[in-house]
């Protein structure tokens, strides 16, 4: 089969390997398409990968090739979309029902082959039936619309609250979409993209800010502050404001990963003492039973088209464009949300 290996620091080599074996509890799963992360991003440029060669992608969607011996609820044909982690099922954490925090699991497109490649093996738990009226290029999205799901449900949203989201990257925006959804009232974006900001607005945002244009401190003045905010973003400037702008006895989740050091004014962090603020960290989009809610929950909102994700893909490519999408990503002012490799599509 036809693979995209990450050989080297920024560098791909498109080759053919041998397809892989339905092992048993295993499917083989002809891919259909395959999303390009944001954590993807240091794996290729920076050589952030566990080993070289390295085929990455764990936001995929595809068609069952091959089950293995004990796969019960899947057939050839089957149309799936996949959960990337696979947890070792025995440590604490897996024993008490976290696989997100297991001490000993491997990663699609991570720690073992991924899904930019003609084929890709799973364990059959891990693999979703998508139904009918969702396309496989809607499905390679069902893996970031989770962790946005996980990173709202982290705190209680009630009907009609204010809501900050900081950054307008892949998952801010699905966490302004499953905010929608879950019936969240006025929703503030910031982001210091402009064209990311406007597709915001079309998708759902009350009111955007830009702050190279207008003041976050001016509007906090004179609008009410948010109960909750969602930082997506990962910069160490907006996990600092996320404390800052957030009302008194209000809740932060941290959904972004930041690179940099992180400094609090004295004045700022104190506010979490006094503003008796509620902070939760986000990581990734398991419960128990693994993989989750989130994944059925996902699932039912793309098919219903209470959630539309069809406005964040911005652009397809084959495996022989290599680094091609991935270069668009980090342009300056990259209007680029969600990019996938397009390697079996539905006829």
């Amino acid at each position: 089969m036809k693979a995209l290996n990450v050989v080297d620091v920024e560098k791909f080599n498109l080759v053919e390997v041998d397809k892989p074996v339905a092992e048993k509890g295993k499917v083989v799963i002809k891919v259909g398409y395959c999303g390009i992360c944001g954590s993807d991003i240091p794996r290729y440029f920076n050589g952030g990968v566990h080993s070289f060669p390295q085929i990455l992608g764990h936001e995929f969607s595809g068609i069952v090739d091959e089950v293995g011996e004990d796969v019960t609820k899947l057939k050839v044909g089957d149309r799936v979309a996949v959960a990337p982690l696979v947890p070792c099922g025995e440590c604490e954490f897996c024993q008490q029902g976290e696989p997100a925090l297991c001490k000993k699991y491997s990663f699609i497109g991570s720690r073992e082959d991924g899904a930019m490649a003609e084929y890709v093996a799973a364990p059959e738990i891990n693999c979703f039936k998508i139904p009918n009226e969702l396309s496989l290029k809607e499905a390679a999205l069902v893996e970031p619309l989770t962790v946005a799901i996980h990173g709202v449900d982290r705190v209680n949203v009630h009907a009609g609250a204010t809501v900050l989201v900081l950054g307008a990257g892949t998952i801010g925006l699905l966490t302004l979409l499953t905010l929608r959804a879950k019936g969240a009232g006025k929703i503030i974006v910031v982001d210091l993209n402009e064209e990311k900001l406007q597709l915001a607005k079309e998708i759902g945002a009350d009111v955007i800010i830009n702050p190279l244009k207008d003041s976050m401190d001016q509007y906090f003045e004179t609008n009410e502050q948010p109960e909750i905010v969602y930082e997506t973003a990962g910069s160490n400037i907006t996990q600092v404001q996320a404390i800052e702008y957030v009302a008194k006895r209000g809740k932060v989740v941290y959904i972004g990963t930041c690179k940099k050091d992180i400094t609090f004014k004295p004045e700022v962090f104190e506010k979490i003492l006094r503003g008796e603020l509620e902070i939760r960290g986000s990581w990734m989009s398991y419960s128990s039973p693994f993989p989750g809610y989130e994944w059925q929950a996902a699932l039912r909102y793309m098919a219903t088209k209470e959630i539309d994700v069809t406005p964040l893909i911005t652009g397809e490519f084959e495996l022989e464009d290599k680094e091609i999408p991935f270069n668009k990503m980090i342009e300056k002012d990259s209007h680029h949300v969600k990019l996938l490799y397009k390697i079996s599509p539905e006829n």
